[in-house]
């Protein structure tokens, strides 16, 4: 079904493949008649090109990005806008989309969300952006259908911002990089690796594209075969695909940790631009007559089986057959894994969900940016007609990806069809992809065409004893199991005849509601501030010496932004900086907080003028044995501040508060042997902290939860691009150790320096 080469490939005019090795030059010479050199056809990727497009500088090496166009949505514009703000915003240089997706629900929240909305809308007037409202679009279906252009680049402040099926290369990042772009300033990363996704054959009757996602995610997470890299949709199999199937492998791309993606284009993306009346946005992409790849995911799409990812993580996937086959042995395997993910928290089992033999599930939900397509949608309608979902403890919701693309279901009579089957039709919504919709029962069962199913990713909430699991699958896997009334089918198993009708894009739907100010600012515009929009707190710059306190220590191999800052019912604090820090590690590590808080009132009195020993009692034995050593560290020269370590922290959402909450909270670094995407990295920089390493396995740290760390010389290390980190844990005696920086910009040393990207811009 799917391959993974162990060198990287040549590509030959999009279809032959031939794998790096000793003879590859002379093979090549052969087959094409000229000399191809490596570092040449590195430069025929579609990637390679749009990338040096979009490079402001000479060096395609250490690329300078700007962006087309940008977009962000309820639960992360405020705190971005606000940033700029603080850092001298006058005018959105680049088209900049504000969707109200995430916050929609004001009932969670109350006027606190439709403050933030007001915000984004006089926001939208003043500095001249587009404004969408609640319940019209989730964020990337409308940058489907509004902005995305073959070989154009798009920044969202949400992870899922991937448009590579239509040609766009768009990337998903903390919001200091959007703030950056809005202070026309540039993204600046290294020349990512290329990685080919070479599909071929055509997908079976009843597969789906969440049944291909989840099968590449679990071929290449774990080893992570593209972390950080670009993931590059070619082979002949790419035209037996609709524009929304591609759609919806490329959006789950997210989840095996990739940085972009991008897609060959053609006459079906083509007709996809003329469908939504903008065809001057599509231009043919295609590699060059040779392009290399640093690896190659090849895909037999016709191999390809409806899929489900069981708890916790995308890429712990199976073929259904194969949970159905195995039933007791698969759950529990599920059940040991959880008993990582959830620390013992809670009591977990699914053995309850085996009914007659069969595996019964409690909810199913067709949603937000992956599931609500039209295609999807009408899928299930034709699995569901004529059918219906019982009486009992199973429920069946279906949340279309757009207005238009309802309207679109409601006139040929898919959602007839559904509700008729006892399916609630919902307005587009991300909330069932982060616990702010939908939540289901404790110890419920949920399967979902959504992006995640993270620990507590579904609503549930470990300090009040309450757990349900989801588990990913296509809406077409989930449409048979609603018509089995919540026994596990896979739509392969049901004789179906798929209508397959034509979509009428209704562009007035958009026309009549959401403000474009087509680029135009009102400077005289009032913006909208509630009283839970906040401004950031003052941040101190890097001291010259650092003490920090381990105040928390996750030894989970990987730790996701939702175990850092939960989603779900913290939304609606996104605008309030110090509200939501309340929140942080509050699923994973409930003592967090206060831990923090404790460390923190030193650096306030250090900020204050006041001694950091007379408000914390611990430090003055601490430092009576950090002056054996370093005498001169003390008044003048310390910032005081915690840290947390964790194996391998940041996958998942690219939300920044992950970070920025550990930041207003008194943290001044992570420590960790690695980190699981770039994004994550980025924002501990962009807010001030030190992204350390170790090479400590974290069975044998030479610190735990509770050591002192003392770093001296911290800002002349940073200053002097030292790599390695001379730190001591202070204990009886100073126990020296080792940290890493890894490698730093000059520009993100220098925010680490100024003490965030705030710091950085006011100078």
């Amino acid at each position: 079904m799917i391959k993974l080469y162990e060198n990287g490939v040549y590509l030959l005019n999009g279809t032959e493949i031939i794998e790096d090795g000793p003879d590859v030059r002379e093979k090549l010479k052969v087959l094409t008649g000229r000399e191809i050199k490596k570092e040449q056809a590195a430069e025929e990727t579609i990637a390679y090109r749009i990338l040096k497009s979009h490079n402001v500088s000479d060096d395609m090496e250490n690329l300078n990005i700007k962006f087309d166009k940008l977009t962000s949505h309820d639960i992360t514009f405020v705190g971005i806008i606000q940033t700029a703000r603080a850092s001298g915003l006058e005018k959105f240089p680049v088209p900049y989309v504000l969707t109200n997706c995430h916050n929609s629900l004001c009932a969670v929240g109350g006027t606190i969300n439709e403050d933030d909305h007001m915000f984004g809308l006089t926001c939208a007037k003043k500095y001249g952006g587009v404004y969408v409202p609640p319940h019209q679009a989730v964020i990337h279906q409308f940058a489907r259908e509004m902005l995305a252009g073959a070989g154009k680049m798009i920044l969202g402040s949400d992870s899922h911002t991937r448009y590579g099926a239509l040609g766009t290369m768009a990337m998903g990042e903390g919001g200091p990089e959007l703030v950056k772009q809005l202070l026309n300033k540039t993204y600046d990363i290294r020349m990512p690796g290329v990685i080919g996704v070479y599909l071929t054959g055509e997908p079976v009757k009843g597969v789906g594209p969440q049944d291909v996602a989840l099968a590449i995610i679990k071929a290449v997470f774990k080893n992570g075969y593209v972390n950080n890299k670009v993931m590059e949709f070619v082979g002949p199999g790419v035209a037996s695909l609709s524009a929304d199937f591609r759609i919806g492998i490329d959006v789950m791309t997210t989840e095996t940790t990739c940085l972009s993606s991008i897609w060959k284009t053609d006459e079906v993306i083509r007709e996809f631009y003329q469908i939504h009346g903008r065809e001057e946005e599509y231009k043919e992409l295609n590699p060059g007559e040779a392009a290399y790849y640093d690896g190659l995911v090849y895909v037999d799409l016709s191999a390809v089986r409806p899929m489900i990812a069981m708890p916790f993580h995308p890429s712990n996937a199976y073929t259904i057959e194969e949970v159905n086959a195995n039933l007791k042995d698969i759950l529990h395997d599920v059940e040991e894994k959880a008993k990582v993910s959830l620390d013992g928290a809670v009591p977990f089992s699914l053995q309850d969900k085996i009914r007659n033999g069969r595996l019964y599930v409690e909810q199913g939900i067709i949603a937000g940016c992956a599931g609500g397509g039209f295609e999807n949608i009408c899928a299930a309608a034709d699995i569901i007609r004529g059918k219906n979902i019982g009486a009992d403890e199973f429920t069946f919701s279906v949340y279309p990806a757009s207005t238009p693309v309802y309207m679109e279901l409601v006139k040929n009579g898919a959602v007839a069809d559904l509700m008729a089957a006892g399916t609630i039709v919902k307005t587009a919504f991300c909330g069932p992809c982060f616990g702010a919709g939908d939540t289901p029962a404790n110890n419920a069962f949920s399967i979902r065409h959504t992006t995640r199913n993270f620990p507590n990713r579904e609503g549930s909430k470990l300090q009040s004893g309450q757990i349900a699991s989801v588990a990913l699958m296509d809406a077409r896997s989930i449409a048979a199991t609603a018509a089995n009334k919540g026994y596990l089918t896979p739509a392969t198993e049901l004789d179906v005849e798929y209508t397959n009708p034509t979509y009428h894009f209704d562009s007035t739907i958009y026309a009549n509601r959401v403000f474009d100010s087509k680029g135009k600012a009102d400077p005289d515009v009032k913006i909208h501030f509630g009283p839970n929009i906040k401004d950031w707190p003052s941040m101190s710059a890097l001291p010259e010496n650092l003490l920090i306190k381990v105040v928390s220590e996750i030894h989970d191999p990987v730790t996701t932004t939702d175990e850092l800052i939960p989603s779900g019912e913290t939304s609606s604090y996104r605008s309030n900086p110090l509200g939501l820090a309340e929140f942080a590690l509050s699923r994973k590590d409930p003592a967090y907080v206060g831990r923090a808080k404790e460390v923190q009132k030193a650096q306030k009195a250090i900020e204050e003028g006041k001694c950091p020993l007379e408000v914390v009692d611990e430090l003055k034995e601490v430092m009576e044995k950090i002056h054996t050593r370093f005498p001169q560290a003390g008044e003048g020269n310390l910032g005081i501040g915690s840290t947390i370590f964790a194996v391998k922290p940041g996958d998942g959402s690219a939300r920044e508060q992950a970070t920025s909450c550990q930041k207003v909270l008194g943290g001044w670094a992570n420590i960790a042997n690695e980190y699981a995407t770039k994004r994550y990295r980025s924002n501990l920089i962009n807010w001030g902290m030190l992204p350390f390493l170790t090479k400590e396995d974290h069975t044998a740290l030479p610190f735990e939860n509770g050591d002192y760390i003392f770093v001296p010389e911290i800002r002349k290390a940073v200053e002097e691009k030292q790599s390695e980190i001379k730190a001591y844990v202070v204990r009886d005696e100073l126990k020296e150790m080792s940290l890493y920086l890894g490698e730093l910009t000059d520009t993100e040393r220098e925010i680490i320096l100024k003490g965030c990207l705030i710091n950085y811009y006011r100078g």
